[in-house]
């Protein structure tokens, strides 16, 4: 093999450690039932309460408060599956449902809308829920 050959073959090897080593969030709230958080209007109240910095947090809501700019920013690649599925339900269900507090907290966390434009095919697959 070349010199070159080699040193490339080094540097994608040192790249994907560098991937793997990456942090990822905490898992420790992965089995929370967000169906149950997203079908009680008074505990997703509470949420989007907490991430408005407008009343007080669980553990999860002050995880997710502190996690979410991050992830935003870096199109969740900290994220693993469960939490990227769990994230993808949270948005579907409060741009579908409760779109005011959907506005609200992209106000907050997305205020020059550049991560809208990232989520805009996911967002393109939600649909009103029926009156």
């Amino acid at each position: 093999m070349s010199r070159l050959a080699l040193s490339l073959l080094a540097l994608a090897l040192l790249a994907l450690a560098a991937r793997a080593a990456e942090p990822k969030y905490t898992n420790k709230f992965d089995n929370i039932d967000i169906d149950r958080i997203l079908g009680n209007e008074r505990v997703l109240t509470s949420y989007i309460r907490c991430m408005m910095e407008e009343g007080p947090c669980t553990n999860e809501g002050r995880e997710l408060r502190k996690t979410l700019p991050d992830a935003l920013k870096t199109g969740c690649t900290k994220c693993n599956e469960k939490q990227k599925t769990l994230a993808e339900k949270v948005i579907k269900h409060l741009t579908a449902a409760r779109k005011a507090d959907w506005e609200r907290l992209a106000a907050k966390y997305d205020p020059e809308g550049l991560y809208k434009q990232r989520y805009a095919e996911l967002l393109a697959t939600v649909t009103p829920p029926s009156a």
